[in-house]
């Protein structure tokens, strides 16, 4: 079982903006509650984007 509790309550508005524009940056349409009319292609790609951005961010602030 799951468990999708936020460690951190006040990062949870944050990973939600950050979702949002990942949805945005790869065309697709997120809506704030249920998603799940969303294809699994276009789930992924919003998941990929975001990990895409964090490996992005963590290799930057390597240098």
């Amino acid at each position: 079982m799951a468990n999708n509790k936020t460690v951190v309550p006040e990062a949870k508005e944050a990973l939600n903006r950050f979702k949002m524009e990942a949805a945005s940056e790869v065309g697709v349409n997120l809506k704030n509650g249920y998603n799940g009319d969303l294809t699994s292609k276009e789930a992924g790609s919003v998941g990929g984007q975001m990990v895409k951005k964090m490996i992005k961010a963590y290799e930057e602030g390597m240098r």
